[in-house]
């Protein structure tokens, strides 16, 4: 059946893989006719997905450098775009996005729309030509560009940060998803999900990564379109709501005012954190200069991410990265374009009294009572309080997290249980697959940069991969230790993520491969100052309340990147140009023909 090596029969392992998951969800639907509990369906779901991908982590496991820091680099374009777009849709793109477009309307399009615009930032100003620098990680190519364990290491400090504020909210999601399915509290859920995420990534680095996100991509496409297309038409809407949810809006403009949506919460709900009222979404999310700065931060944090560039590091040549940017595109597209369907379907279930699953007008006792509100109450995601005493749920009544509405939405409509299981396993596959990448980029840039490099450049190989399989552990145990504590909400976490990323790295970046004349001491001041401007009006934000140009705390990379920039240059230029062999290494950076330019030293 398999001739060859394992690259040339990816097409035929992975359609093998597809047919076998597919029989999976059928055989979950049968035992489901035949009476099997949905507890046990979510559990069998959540568990057979998960061993799958430790045990392709168990089959990828390795010792070669160059395996575990770039599986090889012989990853086909194909299969890296479908692993990259699994590695960027996390826990925010598939189980808190539609959540988001749900409670705050189109303004919370700008994510979309700023994570896929990054994409062309991507392509055409870096993918590429740090493929060709040959580099293992980010702060590889910021330390050789740029020269110095200086420059190296604040590039490090910048990745952790950025990188495990990201990973916190990929916890938090396998949390969410693993207190639902389990039945465990979400302070427990974290650390299932996180041993999990370890058995993917810690014996065989990127190799193990990259063939597990293929897989989960795979699981979390299915599990993502098929509750849309099916709440679709049975709606009456057709199998391809892209295209006609427009009816589902306009039906729930007519309905809002006669539910009296937008009113402020009868009362707050304690005992429960993060929840929203069914539409009490921040109201600057629709103004035009909130989307844009939004948007804007999303699509240079996007460029910046060390996770992100690390996959293109991964194919056999230039032209396969520039060809895996526009394969990570179609496949990010196919859910992104997705959400808005989803989010406005959901609320019609919830609103629109022609449909059997509406709630809104309902007695709050039969409401209560639904198996589906009762199940997510007891993990404390969802609450319902009869603020006015009239017995009949109003909008303002009913409260919810967003980071659920993905989760519930099989039961909100009323579909077999078995769709509920596979959106389970397609959540933990989403987050799983993120925090895979975030805690390897985290892992290799300290193994490889910071104690490699810096610290004991004499490290012999075993040596190296220990010490990073060791920091994989333990900075995913931090990671847990945060996610439990729900300081913020999924959503809000990531865009922290991406602002870090692009106050402190997006101009070091682009003008490392783009301008010659940038120095070693402009890169370095690019980055503090930068990071530093971004993290104080964080904190001054969200500590006070208080906003400068109406820039709240989802956004401080507008104030970090323009600070970046304008110290970059000027201190670029008032200290002495790089030497003639940097400047000709940067014009090879930019030539796609040739060799790695870091080949030889790796």
């Amino acid at each position: 059946m398999f001739k060859g090596n394992f690259i040339e029969n990816l097409p035929k392992i992975y359609g093998m893989y597809t047919g076998g998951f597919i029989v999976f969800i059928i055989l979950m639907a049968i035992l489901e006719q035949a009476g099997l509990g949905a507890d046990t369906i979510g559990i069998l779901f959540v568990i057979f997905t998960v061993v799958i991908y430790a045990a392709i982590g168990w089959l990828s496991r390795t010792m070669q450098v160059s395996a575990y820091y770039v599986a090889g680099r012989e990853v086909p374009p194909v299969f890296n775009g479908m692993a990259t777009a699994a590695d960027w849709m996390s826990g925010a793109s598939f189980v808190a996005l539609a959540g988001g477009i749900y409670f705050g309307g189109h303004g919370y399009l700008a994510f979309v729309v700023g994570w896929t615009g990054g994409y062309v930032l991507v392509n055409a100003l870096l993918a590429p030509y740090l493929r060709k620098f040959g580099c293992y990680t980010v702060p590889d190519f910021i330390g050789t560009r740029y020269g110095g364990n200086t420059a190296r290491f604040v590039a490090v400090i910048i990745l952790v940060i950025t990188s495990f504020t990201y990973v916190t909210a990929q916890i938090n999601a396998t949390g969410t998803i693993a207190a639902r399915a389990l039945h465990i509290p979400f302070e427990v859920g974290v650390w299932f999900g996180l041993l999990g995420i370890l058995l993917c990534s810690m014996l065989g680095g990127m190799r193990a990564v990259t063939w597990t996100q293929v897989a989960q991509y795979i699981v979390l496409i299915i599990a993502y379109l098929v509750p849309v297309i099916w709440m679709s038409n049975a709606q009456g809407f057709g199998i391809i709501p892209h295209f006609t949810y427009g009816e589902a809006v306009a039906r729930i403009t007519e309905l809002e005012p006669t539910l009296n949506v937008g009113a402020a919460a009868v009362e707050k709900v304690p005992g429960v954190r993060i929840l929203t009222n069914l539409h009490n979404a921040p109201g600057d999310a629709a103004h035009s200069w909130q989307f844009v700065t939004l948007a804007l931060c999303m699509m240079a944090g996007t460029a910046s991410l060390p996770h992100i560039l690390m996959r293109y590091f991964t194919t056999p040549t230039v032209r396969a990265a520039r060809r895996s940017v526009s394969f990570s595109l179609f496949f990010i597209f196919l859910l992104y374009f997705t959400a808005p369907a989803l989010a406005t379907l959901t609320k019609l279930q919830l609103f629109d009294p022609n449909l059997a699953t509406s709630i809104i007008g309902k007695s709050v006792a039969d409401v209560s009572n639904l198996e589906w509100v009762k199940n997510w109450v007891d993990v404390k995601m969802l609450a319902i309080t009869d603020g006015n005493k009239d017995g009949i749920l109003q909008v303002n009544e009913f409260f919810m997290r967003p980071d659920i509405v993905v989760l519930a939405t099989p039961e909100i409509a009323g579909l077999p249980y078995v769709i509920s299981g596979l959106v389970a396993a397609g959540g933990m596959a989403a987050a799983m697959s993120t925090a895979d990448g975030l805690l390897l980029a985290i892992a290799n840039a300290l193994s490889h940069d910071l104690y490699y490099k810096i610290i004991d450049p004499k490290a012999d190989t075993a040596r190296r991969l220990i010490v990073a399989r060791v920091l994989l552990i333990v900075i995913g145990a931090l990671g847990a230790a945060v996610a439990s504590l729900q300081l913020t909400g999924i959503l809000g976490a990531v865009a922290w993520a991406f602002c870090f990323a692009c106050s402190g790295l997006f101009f070091p970046l682009v003008l490392g491969v783009w301008w010659k004349r940038a120095t070693t001491a402009g890169a370095i001041a690019g980055m503090v100052l930068g990071f530093g401007a971004g993290s104080v009006y964080l904190w001054w934000t969200y500590t006070t309340g208080q906003q400068l140009f109406d820039l709240n705390h989802l956004r401080f990379g507008i104030i970090g990147m323009p600070v970046s920039l304008v110290a970059m240059v000027v201190v670029s230029l008032v200290t002495p140009a790089p030497s003639e062999e940097v400047q000709k290494m940067v014009d090879e950076t930019r030539d796609p023909s040739g060799a790695a330019i870091l080949e030889a030293s790796h």
